[in-house]
């Protein structure tokens, strides 16, 4: 429009261009996970990664890729830039193991050429898998690595559940055939468990209580005195008063007399002898029978030269003894 004449107005189309200004850092695409095989050698290729910039500079996108600088020193792997906004990542070492560890992560830097420069960090995760030789990943699971090449998981999980069941089985036969043991009803007369016999009293129970008495068995002399019973007691045998009664017939035998004497004065003499409850002298053999002794030391040395005559003296009692062995005593009676 011009000023002295406002009718003369034209048009003219105007263009405006917005020009970016570097305010987005470069990122990773998508996320990467990369492996990398037990059997791998070092300087060998990982991963191939690359970036992408939400700016539009005027001489185009241009990245730089390096290791963050926590990781500057990674013993494990390393990245070089292709100058074409791609990078590799290579091995440092060999001998991974999966036992030792199966999972890597590796941060990286990405840098643009903006003004100012803008970088941001991505981190790729790396695997330990199991390879064949050809470089075919077979495993990268530590549980799979730990079992037989022939087995997959699927077919342990079988196993596994067919031995479950199998222990299941066993435990309830075991079960059943305890309970069928075990009767339903149990007999009053069977059933000892809660019955307890005692037998803490010797000859309890006995009618005749009079047998025996007891005070004479702790010691002879104050039993028949009528004494309370007392501790033992050692006291010297009285050998005189032994010999006291013995009687004529027996002087012959002063040699086993005196024997018999000696012995038994080494044996109250024995402190370690065990006490006897009583002590019954059978030294006077038929004594006070008219039969005299019946020792088998004054008989004769054979049956030929033995008389039994003398068994008609000894009275009615007797009488049948004398008959078995013959003596003469007149006339045998008719039976």
């Amino acid at each position: 429009m011009e000023m002295n004449n406002p009718s003369q107005v034209g048009s003219v189309p105007v263009t405006i261009k917005v020009l970016d200004v570097n305010d987005n850092a470069p990122e990773f695409p998508r996320f990467y996970e990369a492996f990398v095989c037990e059997n791998a050698k070092a300087g060998q290729l990982i991963q191939t990664v690359s970036a992408v910039d939400q700016d539009d500079p005027r001489n185009g996108q241009h990245f730089y890729y390096s290791l963050a600088p926590e990781a500057a020193n990674n013993p494990n792997f390393t990245i070089r830039d292709n100058q074409d906004n791609t990078a590799r990542i290579l091995t440092r070492r060999s001998g991974f193991r999966q036992q030792e560890q199966s999972v890597f992560h590796l941060p990286i830097l990405i840098a643009d050429s903006g003004q100012p420069v803008l970088s941001s960090t991505g981190t790729l995760t790396i695997q330990v898998c199991s390879c064949d030789d050809d470089g075919h990943v077979m495993s990268c699971s530590p549980e799979a690595y730990m079992l037989p090449v022939s087995l997959s998981r699927g077919a342990l999980i079988a196993i596994l559940a067919c031995i479950f069941v199998l222990l299941v089985l066993v435990l309830l036969i075991l079960s059943m055939r305890r309970h069928r043991k075990q009767p339903y009803i149990i007999d009053d007369e069977e059933n000892i468990h809660e019955n307890i016999v005692r037998y803490d009293d010797e000859g309890g129970g006995e009618e005749d209580t009079e047998a025996f008495d007891i005070a004479a068995m702790w010691n002879p002399r104050e039993a028949q005195a009528g004494a309370a019973p007392k501790t033992r007691q050692d006291m010297l045998p009285e050998i005189e008063s032994l010999s006291r009664y013995v009687p004529q017939t027996c002087a012959v035998n002063s040699t086993v007399h005196s024997y018999v004497l000696a012995k038994l004065y080494e044996a109250d003499m024995d402190l370690w002898a065990p006490p006897f409850d009583s002590l019954q002298t059978y030294m006077f053999e038929g004594d006070g029978s008219v039969a005299g002794s019946l020792s088998s030391l004054q008989s004769a040395t054979s049956d030929s030269e033995q008389s039994f005559d003398f068994l008609t003296d000894w009275g009615p009692r007797f009488r049948k003894l004398a008959e078995l062995y013959g003596a003469s005593e007149g006339p045998a009676p008719l039976w």
